[in-house]
């Protein structure tokens, strides 16, 4: 079988038998080491998405190579009705990291880690203020998940529309916008969950002190403060959490992508006194946390501490910025450490440049209808950096025209 019918056999497979809930653009990835993939084709490309922020340490890395073979071989999974010697070890690692005094529970996904930290909430203040104390606020613009109640907290209301009715319990504000969150936190509200920069929204960073404020009124109405550090946590943004650009502490975070580098695991992380809301039986998860996932994600942090990998993304994020901030076509780049967005002069259509940046060997994608998201790896090369933008410039320099790509095969 040749390259190209080997594509072809896979896309007719999955239309025939995969749920079609993603519109996948032609190309099937093969293998992948560092910043490189290779398509069943051979051909290589530079890869500045990171499988949306989640290889973090890049493709296939040795160290969890090595540490998942191991544990392969020696134990894959057990339940939670008993111990397992990796998933303590993981929440008190995750602990440190985020200050101590706190506990984790694990899940599968971010949206799973999300749910729970809803759930937490819910129990927290219910069992504090009463029955009514229920509700969360988030914002529009964010993204928490595809859960019905991760999606009720989610601000799109596009997104929302063909699942009505959603939970209730859920509103929303403008993001940055203090007054809107003050005059919305009533003595039925038990959360306010945001995310220190929305990365499905565009890649929109919260405006400066907004945070501070946010966690000081949640002090001052005793409403727990979540972030949501699915896509920024563990050195993304140039800090282990983004919400730490701040200064503030939360109650609650959640975080997954990036935990297991491409071993799905997620966790949410509460202050012990929140964390003893939950008793046994109130949440739970078949795989939360089991030992291969969590033996990967053990490995992933070690590396990602060996290698500082917060400070690394902070210094390729300032190259990476730059060098999108030259380009004639480009009007302005946001972001933080390597969770960047840059935005297209009037015009260019974000989609049809991230589909010609695909055929070049680059893998970016449209964040909005005008900006580009760039999220490699955290130890990208700086080479790297200056070949991919090299071929962004080269796409830019002759934008293709924006064509509708056909679903089917």
């Amino acid at each position: 079988m040749n390259p190209a019918g080997a594509l072809d056999d896979m896309s007719a497979l999955d239309f025939e038998h995969v749920m079609q809930t993603y519109g996948r653009l032609p190309v099937a990835f093969v293998r992948g080491e560092g910043t490189y993939l290779w398509d069943s084709e051979g051909k290589q490309y530079l890869d500045f998405l990171a499988g949306l922020a989640v290889t973090s340490i890049g493709h296939a890395h040795r160290a969890v190579a090595e540490a998942l073979a191991d544990q392969a071989r020696t134990l894959l999974h057990v339940s939670n009705l008993y111990y397992n010697e990796h998933q303590p070890r993981l929440a008190a690692r995750l602990d440190t990291l985020l200050g101590g005094g706190g506990r984790c529970f694990f899940a599968n996904s971010g949206a799973e880690a999300n749910e729970g930290a809803i759930k937490l909430a819910r129990r927290h203040g219910q069992s504090r203020f009463g029955p009514e104390r229920f509700h969360v606020i988030s914002a529009y613009g964010s993204f928490h998940g595809r859960t019905l109640a991760t999606l009720a907290a989610t601000g799109q209301p596009r997104k929302q529309e063909t699942f009505q009715p959603l939970p209730t319990g859920f509103s929303h504000v403008a993001f940055g916008d203090i007054d809107a969150l003050a005059a919305t936190v009533d003595d039925r509200v038990a959360a306010v969950l945001l995310e220190a920069v929305q990365g499905e929204g565009g890649v929109i960073v919260a405006p400066a002190g907004y945070l501070r404020e946010v966690r000081r009124l949640c002090d001052e109405r005793e409403v727990l403060l979540i972030i949501d550090e699915v896509q920024t946590g563990l050195g993304r943004t140039g800090r282990w959490f983004a919400f730490e650009h701040s200064g503030i502490r939360p109650d609650v975070v959640t975080m997954a992508k990036a935990l297991g580098n491409g071993v799905p695991i997620g966790a949410v992380w509460a202050r012990d006194d929140v964390a003893r809301a939950f008793h046994p039986g109130d949440h739970a998860s078949t795989f939360g946390g089991q030992p291969l996932a969590s033996r990967a994600a053990l490995a992933v942090l070690d590396v990602m501490g060996s290698e500082n990998a917060p400070l690394r993304a902070e210094k390729a994020g300032r190259r990476l910025a730059g060098a999108l901030e030259a380009l004639p076509e480009v009007v302005g780049v946001r972001g933080l450490g390597l969770l960047l967005a840059a935005e297209l002069a009037p015009g260019i259509d974000a989609a049809s440049i991230a589909r010609a940046c695909l055929d070049a060997g680059l893998i970016v994608n449209a964040v909005t209808a005008h900006a580009l998201r760039f999220a490699p790896q955290l130890l990208v090369a700086d080479a790297e950096i200056d070949d991919g933008v090299a071929i962004l410039a080269g796409v830019l320099a002759e934008p293709p025209v924006p064509q509708h790509r056909e679903v089917t095969p």
